[in-house]
């Protein structure tokens, strides 16, 4: 009897945050408490749950506008479709689970330096990073540079090799003379201030029959020459046994070489990339 007495005076004494109409008495919860208390809410409402209804169930957020007493206390997790990996969120901040590269509460947008895909299972990829051509000009009067070494620059700021992630699309394909992917398979060295790459064309994408047209087909092999103002400032800073997507305007020179200059792009390879540059031949003709 006095067992029953105690829990009917649990019961009434319950909290339940207005979330439920009964509770229960547990015998091993009132012994940890310090036989203290020991009910347990029965049927939470309102997207409630918990020992006292007291935070949100699997699915739903605390509203923290609203007081936990209130009947819309918990919000609905609004988790995108394709962007998170499931419905469920943070019950406290309603942060969603994010796929990679995606970002945002309800995972909705793309992250920084990605770029949104045709794919339910990688909704944002990594934007390829591209290189373009801008170096310094000579402005001054040319006994400035007598001395040789005032033409390198002084430091890597002075350089202005602009190496951003942006998107290629096809109006900045068609406006290139030729489109290649290259293998860097060595590094003769400098020469007349020059540095040169040998590398490999694995695939030929576009050739223009322009004005001095380079030689390219698949597997031959050619020189990639920088000049010396690109090589001071490592600008594109290619690397032995890597691959690149390489556009840019045939030489002026009439050499049978491919030539950095300012208007040149220099794409790390990615295996995605192989059907958009497929897609931007088709368009410039």
């Amino acid at each position: 009897m006095a067992l029953i007495a105690l829990f009917m005076r649990l019961q009434r004494t319950c909290n339940c945050n207005g979330h439920a109409r009964r509770c229960r008495f547990n015998v091993e919860l009132y012994k940890l408490s310090g036989r203290v208390s020991g009910g347990v809410c029965v049927d939470c409402r309102h997207d409630t749950t918990g020992r006292y209804c007291h935070y949100c169930k699997e699915g739903f957020y605390r509203d923290p506008s609203k007081a936990i007493t209130h009947k819309k206390a918990c919000k609905p997790c609004a988790c995108h479709a394709i962007g998170s990996t499931g419905k469920s969120c943070n019950n406290t901040t309603g942060q969603c689970a994010c796929k990679e590269g995606v970002t945002g509460l309800t995972c909705n947008r793309c992250a920084r330096g990605y770029q949104q895909s045709r794919s339910h299972i990688a909704p944002c990829i990594k934007i390829p990073r591209v290189i373009h051509m801008n170096m310094p000009q000579n402005t001054a009067p040319e006994s400035y540079y007598n001395d040789q070494t005032e033409m390198k620059p002084k430091s890597r700021e002075d350089c202005k090799c602009k190496i951003e992630a942006q998107r290629l699309n096809s109006k900045k394909f068609c406006k290139r003379d030729y489109a290649i992917l290259a293998k860097v398979v060595g590094k003769p060295g400098r020469r007349d201030d020059e540095t040169r790459y040998n590398i490999i064309i694995n695939h030929v994408y576009k050739n223009s029959e322009g004005r001095n047209p380079i030689s390219a087909r698949n597997n031959k092999k050619v020189q990639l020459v920088l000049p010396a103002a690109a090589s001071n400032c490592r600008c594109p800073n290619l690397e032995i046994n890597k691959s690149y997507y390489i556009l840019g305007m045939h030489s002026k020179h009439g050499r049978n070489e491919l030539e950095i200059t300012k208007k040149s792009i220099v794409i790390e390879w990615r295996e995605d990339f192989k059907g958009r540059f497929e897609k931007f031949r088709n368009e410039c003709y």
